[in-house]
């Protein structure tokens, strides 16, 4: 077949100035992602909000491409593709999609609805490829907005005159403007649900937005509609065209085509079809009842048409199935998957959980993630899931801070709480599903498309190298994904998969003692509560706080591990921290004495570790005393001495003044086991390395120290390890640096917001304290202090932009900070900007940052404010 792009047409349709012409006079098709360009096709470079496409031409021209269409010439000019440059490329591919579809003479069949209209769609289209004697063109993927529609008409072949084509909007009046620009004759609608709504704010509003289709469809059209929902069967009263509903016995008597007697199971759904050409049993092979309105939806075009409904019956019975809702798959363990993951929202995430329920199997199981989109009605569209799914799963696991709502809702319903499992990254999600599963188990996988679900969907085939072929989002565009903030152009990217790899490492350094992870400074500044899920999926069995707040808030979020609170509890929080079920650092007998009367009052342990000052000169009891300071203890009614540790000073340092005190602190800290030892008292838990105690040399040193005492005296050997820093890949001093293997966990990125071009001898920021040399271009970031980007007496130095650093000019502002970009090409206006971390080849580390600033890694990390979102990486 001829290719549909046509230069001349291009041209014709956009009023574009061709700035070249290059050898070729059409185009197989549009590509807007140059990672993704292949010869021969037309590359559309775009801006939007977040990226320029521009940028990506000489990628696209380097992969093959034959055709730019773009807003400002290309320099230099390609010798091997054409250019044509036009004011808007957005509105040059609507112009020309309309040209395409009239010159054409396409009969377009729009199909819109917030749940179930890509599987319509699907069935439409297959309907018809069998039985019009056609070919029937369809959208591809989600491609199907007023931008994705017109690039996948690009695919349009000069023999298919009929196009089912999946209508969708993000923003108000979109279905109006696609129906302008691909004017259907027949128009179909499924459900109005609960889906985009930060953008509709309302169901009356989706609704008003879906029923534009239906008010765009001549008087010789025909609008096919869904009787189950009230609102879709009210958009009859706009038509213009013939109507017909479909529907299941809900609306019995009420629709034209209804669908009774359904069964779901493993192999699809069966049920009875009447329709006023005769009554039909069916079998289609997708899973879920709620399936059903596509097929009716597919039986009602198909019998407008003229299709004989045998025909169209058969012809539904090998309906493909969609990668990504609820696509059966083979799972590990002899389990079978049920992949949902291309998107979610509550009314979907609901239907599936219904599917789960009914497909026939040994234990169901629930893996979901984010649903995003939902505005105000987000908390409660999370929780009403969470309620679902406490009514028919065995196990529950979520995946992201708004899975959590899923999870603790669950709990709330009655789903018992080792039956909900909490966690944060795809690995993690898998890990906790593949512990558990066993032969004939069905597995749900679901969440909006930025949830990312089809990598969980991946860790769970039984044959992993099926991935390409059956799961959504497999191509390099999505593979290399670039996370940004929606709250802020000023975030934190925090890889929660580099924290696991970490902690699994430290917990190998630490065995066969346990590990206690340090989420002080909510977590060092990268979020406790998903950091503290975390690590316990990935072999911590303690975690440990500065503050009972910091413990309380793990608490709420539904941590049931032990928290060891590692700071001053003053006595009037010892009930508090009781019904929190935290355990106390004590080394003062007013506090315990406390503790144990609120043990007393409320009949619950107050369990204690005893702090011990070997020589940090902060909170402890001495060595000395701590024998006789342990018997107190134990005299207390209910008060258990559950552990005993110390803090070491300078475990991080490689001096000889550090290995020795470091060897004195271990030695008194010795000494006062042994007495323990003597005296018959146990304490289970003993601790002493962080971070530093368990890498490098002076690692091996302490671990060596350990062992020999624990040679002589068994019974006081170590039993825990306290890690930190190097939890987050960052290195515990100069010269105690995280192994090969580490990664850092942390970027700070944020984007320029203005540039501007200052002429020599003009002042920059507060106080005038930079004055330009010449002509210089200076960028704005909105980043200040306080987000805890330092102004003084030391500020970062500099950023990078574009891969090169940029010094920062002026006073580092309360939120904003001047950069001087002069040297750095095409700076404009939503270009990355990092501050820690990665851009091409240049690289600024939290340790470079420390040392510009006169400070520790540590306060770097920590003083970071809250005020900047923490975007966990997909």
């Amino acid at each position: 077949m001829g290719r549909m792009i046509q230069l001349n047409d291009l041209l014709a349709a956009t009023g574009g100035a061709l700035h070249f012409r290059g050898p070729a006079a059409a185009f197989t098709s549009f590509c807007w992602d140059s990672r993704l360009a292949q010869p021969g096709q037309l590359f559309v470079a775009v801006k939007t909000e977040r990226a320029d496409g521009h940028d990506y031409i000489r990628h696209a021209l380097d992969r093959g491409v034959t055709g730019v269409l773009c807003e400002r010439p290309v320099d230099p000019a390609p010798q091997a593709a054409a250019v044509v440059v036009v004011p808007d490329t957005r509105a040059a591919l609507q112009a020309w999609a309309r040209l395409a579809l009239a010159r054409q003479q396409v009969e377009v069949i729009g199909v819109t609805g917030s749940v179930g209209k890509t599987t319509a769609k699907e069935a439409i289209a297959h309907v018809l490829d069998g039985g019009a004697g056609a070919s029937i063109f369809r959208n591809r993927a989600n491609y199907n907005g007023l931008y994705g529609l017109p690039l996948a008409l690009g695919e349009l072949r000069p023999d298919q005159h009929i196009a089912v084509l999946e209508m969708a909007a993000d923003h108000f009046g979109e279905i109006a403007r696609l129906c302008a620009l691909a004017p259907p004759r027949i128009g179909v609608v499924t459900t109005v649900e609960p889906a985009h709504l930060a953008t509709f704010g309302t169901l009356e509003a989706i609704a008003r937005e879906k029923a534009a289709l239906i008010a765009a469809l001549p008087a010789d059209g025909l609008a096919v509609l869904n009787a189950d929902d009230p609102r879709v069967a009210a958009m009859a009263a706009q038509s213009a065209a013939a109507v017909v509903t479909f529907g299941t016995e809900a609306c019995a008597g009420r629709a034209n085509i209804c669908a009774r007697e359904l069964v779901v199971s493993r192999e699809g759904l069966d049920f009875v079809a009447h329709t006023p050409a005769g009554r039909r049993r069916l079998h289609i092979p997708l899973l879920g009842r709620h399936q059903v309105y596509a097929a009716l939806a597919a039986l009602a075009v198909a019998l407008h048409r003229g299709i004989d409904l045998d025909a169209a019956v058969a012809r539904l019975r090998t309906l493909p199935r969609v990668p990504g809702r609820l696509y059966p798959l083979a799972g590990v363990a002899g389990s079978l998957l049920l992949d949902d993951s291309y998107s979610s929202s509550p009314a979907a995430a609901e239907a599936a959980l219904d599917t789960l329920a009914a497909v026939e199997g040994r234990r169901k199981v629930a893996v979901l993630g984010d649903m995003l989109e939902l505005g105000d009605y987000e908390a409660a569209g999370h929780e009403e899931v969470g309620r679902k799914a406490a009514a028919c799963v065995d196990l529950l696991v979520t995946r992201g801070e708004r899975g959590r709502r899923i999870a603790e809702a669950a709990r709330a319903a009655g789903l018992p709480p080792e039956q909900v499992l909490i966690t944060y990254t795809a690995e993690d999600a898998a890990r906790v599903v593949r512990e558990r599963l066993g032969p004939g188990d069905v597995v749900l996988v679901k969440g909006s498309l930025a949830a990312r679900m089809e990598q969980v969907v991946r860790l769970l085939l039984a044959e992993p190298a099926d991935a390409p072929a059956h799961l959504v989002r497999q191509d390099a565009g999505w593979q290399a994904v670039v996370t940004v903030s929606s709250q802020r152009p000023t975030w934190l990217e925090i890889d929660l998969g580099a924290i696991a790899n970490n902690v699994r490492r430290l917990k190998a350094l630490a065995d066969p003692a346990g590990l206690l992870i340090s989420l002080k400074a909510d977590a060092y500044g990268h979020g406790a509560i998903q950091v503290a899920h975390t690590a316990l999926h990935n072999g911590a069995t303690w975690l440990g706080v500065a503050t009972f707040s910091e413990g309380v808030a793990l608490r709420q979020a539904g941590i049931d591990a032990p928290i060891l609170v590692l700071g001053y509890t003053p006595a009037w929080q010892a009930r508090d921290l009781l019904r929190h079920d935290l355990t106390a650092t004590v080394f003062d007998l007013e506090v315990a004495a406390a503790l144990s009367r609120a043990s007393v009052a409320l009949e619950r342990p107050a369990r204690v570790h005893v702090k011990v000052d070997t020589g940090m000169a902060r909170l402890g009891v001495f060595p000395d005393a701590a024998l006789e300071f342990v018997r107190a203890l134990a005299a207390l009614p209910g008060v258990a001495v559950e552990g005993v540790f110390t803090h070491l000073a300078v475990s991080d340092g490689e001096t000889e003044f550090e290995v020795e005190y470091t060897a004195r602190q271990l030695a008194a800290f010795h000494g006062l086991l042994d007495s323990l030892a003597a005296a018959g008292i146990r304490i289970p838990l003993v601790h002493a390395a962080n971070s530093a105690g368990l890498l490098a040399a002076q690692g091996d040193r302490l671990r060596n120290a350990v062992a020999a005492h624990a040679a002589g005296a068994p019974l006081a050997a170590h039993t825990l390890a306290r890690a930190g820093i190097a939890v987050y890949g960052l290195d515990p001093s100069p010269g105690v640096r995280c192994p090969e293997g580490f990664r850092p966990a942390l970027a700070w990125k944020t984007q320029i917001a203005q540039v501007k071009t200052l002429p020599p001898g003009s002042y920059v920021g507060y106080g005038a304290t930079y004055r330009t040399a010449g002509e210089e271009r200076i960028a704005v970031i909105p980043v200040g202090y306080a987000d805890g980007f330092r102004r003084a007496p030391q500020h970062w130095g500099e950023v990078l932009v574009r891969g090169q650093a940029a010094p920062i000019v002026g006073r580092v502002s309360m939120d904003q900070t001047m950069i001087d970009v002069t040297h750095i090409a095409h700076v404009r206006q939503g270009d990355e900007v990092v501050l820690i971390g990665r851009q091409g080849d240049a690289a600024i580390t939290v340790e470079d940052v420390a040392r510009r600033l006169g400070t520790i890694n540590y306060e770097v990390v920590s003083a970071i404010l809250a005020r900047v979102p923490r975007e966990a990486l997909p």
